[in-house]
This record gives C-alpha cells, sequence and structure tokens, in this order.
C-alpha cells in the first residue's frame, strides 16, 4: 500500500505485469474512488461551468461526457478533469491531489444561485478496462452497445444501482461505474467473480500508471501542473475560445499567438533503463529539458517515458540521452502515444460519424 493523494491505494494485487497484461489483454479492475466527485446544481450551472472550463460543454447532450481543463489566470492548468451534463445536472471528476484545491476552486467562482456538492466519499468509483470490458462486465440495464465513448447511463451490477460511463485511463475500452460507498465492495466482488475465468485482474497504481502512459495520456503533477499551458501540455484541442470568455482565455489565446516554449516527446529507452519524473534529457552535449513520466512496459518489452524539452528540439527519430542512477542513458524519440488500444478505435469511429 502506498500513499496517493491522501489515501491509501494498493501499488499492486498479485503483480504490476500480470496486472498490466490482464488490462490489455482482457479486463482489469481499478479502484479509483481516490479520484474527487463533485455535484454542480443550479439555474446558472451551464454558464458556470462553461466560464470555468477550457471545452465547449454547451455541445453536450444529457448522457455525454467530456475531457475539461481548469486553468488560472496566467493560462497554468490547475486539473485535468471530466465533466458529465445529466438531465438533473452537472458531475464532475477530478484528481485525487487537487480535490480540495477545486473543490474552494469551484465555490469561489459560482453564482449564488449554483450549489457545488462534494460526493467523493459517498459516492465510489471503480474503473473496469480492457478490450473484453463489454463482454465480461455483468450488467443489467441500458446495452452497453447503446453507450458511446465518453457517454454514460444507469443499471445494475448484482442488482446494486450504479450510473456507467464509456470513460478510462488506460488507453482501452471500458468503463468507470459509480456506486454507493456502502454497496461498491459487492459490486467489486461480483466483477471480479464473473470474470475471473476469464483473467479479469484485480489492478494497482503501478498497473494504472503503464497503461496510461502507454497510452500517453498525461498526469497532473507530472506531466502538466500549473506552470504548464495546455499546448505545452499538447492538450491543446481542449481549448475553445471561441466558445466565449472563461478563466485563462486571453493568457491561453496569447500562449497560442506566440507558440509553446516547451513540447511533450514520447522515449524509448533500453532494457534496465528506466527513466525517472524529474531526470535530464540532453541532446549533443545539450540539457534541452526533463522527465516528466517514466516507467517500464511489460506489454511493449521495454521502458518508456515522457519528457518536457524546448520546442522543435526533438523530432521522432532523433537521439538523446537521459540521467539514469547517474550516467547517460540512450533513449529514442518515438511517435506518440505508445500504444493505440482499443479505447482508440472507439474515439474514431466516433469522429467518424460527426466527421
Amino acid at each position: 500500500m502506498v500513499d496517493f493523494g491522501g489515501w491509501e491505494m494498493p501499488q499492486q494485487y498479485s503483480s504490476i505485469r500480470d496486472e498490466h497484461l490482464a488490462v490489455r489483454k482482457v479486463a482489469g479492475l481499478f479502484d479509483v474512488s481516490h479520484m474527487g466527485r463533485f455535484r454542480v446544481a443550479g439555474d446558472s450551472s451551464l454558464e458556470f461551468v462553461q466560464h470555468l472550463v477550457t471545452n465547449d460543454v454547451a455541445q453536450l447532450a444529457h448522457g455525454q461526457a467530456q475531457y475539461n481543463l481548469l486553468l488560472n489566470e496566467d493560462a497554468g492548468i490547475v486539473d485535468d478533469l471530466v465533466v458529465y451534463r445529466g438531465s438533473e445536472g452537472w458531475f464532475v471528476v477530478v484528481n485525487a491531489s487537487n480535490r480540495e484545491k477545486d473543490l474552494e476552486w469551484f465555490r469561489s467562482h459560482a453564482p449564488s444561485d449554483v450549489e457545488i456538492e462534494d460526493r467523493t466519499f459517498e459516492l465510489a468509483l471503480i474503473a473496469f478496462q480492457g478490450p473484453r470490458a463489454q463482454e465480461l462486465l455483468p450488467w443489467q440495464g441500458a446495452a452497453l452497445d447503446s453507450i458511446p465513448y465518453f457517454g454514460f447511463g444507469h443499471g445494475d451490477v448484482a442488482g446494486i444501482h450504479a450510473l456507467i460511463s464509456r470513460t478510462g485511463y488506460t488507453g482501452e475500452d471500458g468503463f468507470e461505474l459509480f456506486v454507493s460507498s456502502d454497496r461498491v465492495g459487492e459490486v467489486w466482488d461480483a466483477i471480479l467473480e464473473h470474470g475471473r475465468s476469464a483473467g479479469v485482474l484485480p489492478a494497482g497504481l503501478g498497473a494504472r500508471d503503464a497503461t496510461r502512459l502507454e497510452a500517453a495520456l498525461r498526469l497532473w503533477g507530472n506531466d502538466m501542473d500549473e506552470t504548464v499551458n495546455p499546448y505545452e501540455a499538447g492538450l491543446g484541442w481542449t481549448v475553445k475560445p471561441a466558445k466565449g470568455d472563461f478563466i485563462g482565455r486571453e493568457a491561453v489565446q496569447r500562449a497560442r499567438a506566440e507558440g509553446p516554449r516547451r513540447q511533450l516527446v514520447g522515449l524509448k529507452m533500453q532494457p534496465g533503463d528506466i527513466a525517472r519524473h524529474g531526470a535530464a534529457v540532453s541532446s549533443q552535449g545539450r540539457r534541452l529539458g526533463v522527465i516528466t513520466s517514466g516507467t517500464h512496459s511489460f506489454f511493449l518489452g521495454y521502458p518508456i517515458a515522457l519528457a518536457s524539452v524546448e520546442a522543435r528540439s526533438l523530432q521522432v527519430g532523433d537521439r538523446a540521452v537521459v540521467e539514469v542512477r547517474g550516467r547517460e542513458a540512450p533513449a529514442e524519440v518515438v511517435k506518440l502515444p505508445f500504444y493505440r488500444g482499443s479505447a482508440r478505435s472507439l474515439s474514431e469511429k466516433k469522429e467518424g460519424r460527426h466527421g
């Protein structure tokens, strides 16, 4: 068990390798109840959420979710989050380490007719992720086929009500289930029992970090923070200035016009050379930046890393060196993501339908 955002979390249940491969080949079950969960309601809640985040939530229909950023006035990333639009209001999921900060941020900016309710402790959150997740989830309710990528619905697992969303953090197809905290253990056990013979495993933080990094999904506090703007994090696609005013809009427009000073690149390392957060990245004797995230990919068979480096200093195919245990380890710049899982095909189908 390790401390993660103030929560005691399992690094692994069996082995990181086995859990990692289960997610990529079958499905893995994660407890992600450490993530913060807020309910936003009130007459002007749409305008309030729209003013708070970078993406255009007015485009969401009921039953749809959207990846988003909170910015400060200097365009630094306060947090990344997922916004859900329901028939009775809005719901947001934020990072565990930022829950209290984000709650204060929401409440300090909310008009008098908008209520922000922290549901983190009464509503648990578990994630069932993998290419066979739909097939192996013991679900009674709306047909899972009818829930699109970044959509959500309602139903039951083991007779217990859940809100289910087709979202996740591994690059694979899968679902996140919001369940009453006093019943989530029953849901957890039912999912594992139903999928055990197929190879479903509970998965801890080690497998979660490796799978999200393979999919090049950013981690707040590592790959971005309040000193990094969306374009430097490779998340400019979430910024929609045309929607109207939002916190940080002027600064983020300036940042776009000036161009990013830094960029995130993917690095493939040699077996045994695991790059750690903060390690120096250099090329031809010149320091270009630092590692933001690094791990060994059991699925790919070699270590991988994200690095924040000077803009346009490294291109795909270039060579670099990374400080690993006091020596310079060779690295190759590779295209992101490192691995395209089953969630990518869902995303592409969605884009095809709306293209």
